[in-house]
């Protein structure tokens, strides 16, 4: 029996989690790896159960061939991973506290010295160099302080494995689509002209945490994306305390998250009657958006969807430069993307069932924007099912 010393309410059956190392141990053999350290919290969560609020110091999941892996992080940390990871308690290790934020030394001399220890000091060990939380001095000090060892760059080798949703993922997927539709009507009730943002924004996020169908709500990856009039233009802004005015639109990029897992969904809102161009851009987004999901079949490829999205917005005169979708699943700030498949004109990766993501046509032009998006389940046979049933339009309040 596991030793450990606290009751884990872990997300997943035991069964899934050695269906992912497997997955993984498999992907590392074919890159001839000894050992996979793993840095990006996703990874470190789909493969153990970690979920912490730690990733502003180094930590990590170090994947072994043939023993169970080891919870690598600061020592205060530690205590999290007894509490969240699936592994046996000493399969958890922490650093000394005199290693953070420190210029004399570098919390990686702790995690080679430990490395040599397991027999690593020459071995071939994958590192995820192109992520948010390895940053070059971790790889500059990992490589002086283990220098017979191979560093192989082995970025997204993890995500891949990730891309594939078992049943049990699903359940969590639908449970965060039903915490984004109930976002998105609390946003068409409230949104009026002379309502701050922020003051939207806080129930946006009280809807987010109160969850749905009896469900609580995680924190998103992304805080809440909401540009009005012609900051819409730009699809990153987020809020002030201006109030919403009469004749603008604002497109809102929420998601509803539980237990790690996201389901986006962007919808715009137009205040007063809208021009023109914009009942043109809807009617044009809203065909690709029908179009693209028709494309997006098992056996099809990524391009195939970007492609059918592509022609009634060419006939109307709108060209995008972006690609329009990506991959999305159990995430942590600063995104919610998967970051290995992107729904663009030249990724030619055959959609298999069971893969998700974020089908995100946004468009943004030079004076305005018009966000209208569904996350989407590749099935095993005909189009894509969305995980959210809202209204598929701009949604125009007097």
């Amino acid at each position: 029996m596991p030793n450990h010393r606290f009751t884990k309410d872990l997300p997943f059956s035991d069964a899934e989690y050695w269906r992912r190392l497997i997955k993984t141990r498999a992907a590392m053999a074919q890159q001839g790896l000894d050992a996979l350290w793993v840095t990006d919290p996703s990874n470190m969560a789909w493969l153990t159960g970690y979920d912490g609020w730690s990733f502003y110091v180094h930590q990590g999941v170090l994947v072994l061939p043939d023993a169970d892996p080891i919870w690598w992080g600061r020592n205060q940390d530690s205590n999290g991973a007894l509490r969240t990871v699936w592994m046996d308690d000493d399969r958890a290790i922490g650093y000394a506290d005199h290693f953070v934020q420190s210029t004399e030394r570098h919390p990686m001399q702790d995690l080679a010295g430990r490395m040599a220890d397991l027999g690593l000091g020459k071995a071939r060990i994958g590192v995820e160099l192109d992520n948010y939380y390895f940053s070059a001095k971790a790889f500059m000090t990992l490589q002086s302080e283990l220098p017979h060892a191979a560093l192989i760059d082995v970025t997204a080798l993890v995500n891949w494995q990730r891309g594939i949703k078992s049943e049990e993922e699903l359940v969590f997927m639908r449970r965060a689509a039903k915490i984004s539709e109930k976002i998105i009507a609390g946003l068409i009730e409230r949104v009026e002209p002379g309502v701050a943002k922020n003051a939207i924004v806080a129930e946006i996020q009280r809807d987010a945490i109160l969850g749905a169908d009896g469900h609580w709500g995680d924190y998103a990856a992304i805080v809440p994306l909401l540009p009005s009039g012609s900051d819409a233009a730009a699809p990153h802004l987020t809020w002030d305390g201006e109030p919403f005015k009469t004749g603008e639109a604002t497109f809102f990029e929420i998601s509803g998250c539980y237990r790690r897992y996201h389901v986006p969904l962007c919808r715009t809102i137009h205040l007063g009657k809208p021009s023109d161009i914009f009942v043109r851009a809807e009617a044009a987004l809203l065909e690709g958006l029908e179009s693209g999901l028709d494309a997006a079949r098992a056996g099809n490829r990524a391009c195939d969807i970007a492609v059918a999205l592509a022609a009634p917005l060419e006939r109307a005169g709108i060209e995008r430069g972006a690609r329009c979708g990506y991959p999305i699943g159990l995430s942590y700030p600063p995104d919610w993307g998967e970051r290995t498949i992107s729904l663009r004109a030249d990724d030619e990766t055959v959609l298999e069932p069971g893969m998700t993501f974020h089908f995100m046509p946004g468009l943004w032009m030079s004076d305005w924007g018009l966000e209208i998006t569904e996350s989407i389940l590749i099935t095993e046979d005909g189009p894509a099912q969305t995980f959210c049933d809202v209204p598929r339009n701009m949604f125009i309040k007097p």
